[in-house]
């Protein structure tokens, strides 16, 4: 099993930035796949951002609606995933979720292949 804890959600005026961490701990592998989902109030989750980590290298993959404002990267030591949350826009106003996978996926855009999630954190965007 592998435990999730996420931190960093908040308010943040139009504009601005957050950072949001996704600390795995438990039966972790060092190939994995993370991804940033978010869900707000009557829509359906959406991905933001995954990152994958295989032998060979790690990748990066955005939503339309986030790429060039966010960015997602990972400290391995730390067993941590991050999500910079940069240019805040109201809609960007969503529960983020951080999902995992000890092994890489094909389709980290999809939120059906990860094993598991973490509780959640608000982020709130005013205008």
């Amino acid at each position: 099993q592998v435990q999730l804890v996420e931190t960093g959600g908040g308010l943040v005026q139009a504009g601005g930035s957050l950072r949001l961490s996704c600390a795995a701990s438990g039966q972790t592998r060092s190939y994995n796949t993370v991804g940033w989902f978010r869900q707000a109030p009557g829509k359906e989750r959406e991905f933001v951002a995954a990152t994958w980590r295989s032998w060979s290298d790690t990748s990066t993959s955005y939503s339309d609606s986030v790429k060039g404002r966010f960015d997602i990267f990972r400290d391995n030591a730390k067993n941590t995933a991050y999500l910079q949350m940069n240019s805040l826009k109201p809609e960007d106003t969503a529960v983020y979720y951080c999902a995992r996978a000890e092994r890489v996926i094909t389709t980290p855009q999809t939120s059906t292949p990860y094993d598991y999630w973490g509780q959640g954190t608000q982020v709130t965007v005013s205008s």
